[in-house]
């Protein structure tokens, strides 16, 4: 959503505000925002998130092209925490983010023998069993 698309849906909301009193209020809680974060201050919304200006120390790194080390000065970067209402709003179902690639491997049952028989294309003395096999990332190759 852009600036002026959430102007527009605000002045939907609202039919007897002007569209250009929409404007002036969304304009002037914007820089209202930007200037407590320019002075370094904490913004909290409840139900929303909260913004905070975050320092990055300055640092020595290196150029990747040339190899040559580059002094990076001091920045400030800005931080985002959403708030329990908006994230449960996200998520209704109350689920839980979930990791990209958790540990895949499954422990073999306890019945099963030691070696699994080796599959025709498998090198010799390699041995891939079933379980693992499924668990296993599917290739795009």
């Amino acid at each position: 959503m852009t600036k002026s698309q959430l102007i527009e849906k605000i002045a939907d909301r609202a039919p007897h505000v002007p569209r250009r009193a929409v404007e002036a209020i969304v304009n002037a809680v914007w820089d209202t925002m930007v200037d407590a974060l320019r002075n370094g201050q904490r913004i909290e919304i409840r139900g929303f998130g909260s913004f905070a200006v975050k320092r990055r120390r300055a640092r020595e790194a290196r150029n990747p092209k040339t190899g040559r080390k580059v002094s990076v000065p001091e920045r400030r970067s800005l931080s985002f925490t959403v708030g329990k209402e908006l994230r449960d709003r996200l998520n209704p179902l109350g689920l839980a983010p979930v990791k990209e690639r958790e540990d895949t491997a499954v422990p073999a049952p306890a019945a099963a023998p030691a070696q699994a028989a080796a599959p025709a294309s498998a090198p010799a003395g390699e041995s891939i069993s079933g379980p693992a096999m499924a668990a296993a990332p599917p290739t795009r190759w």
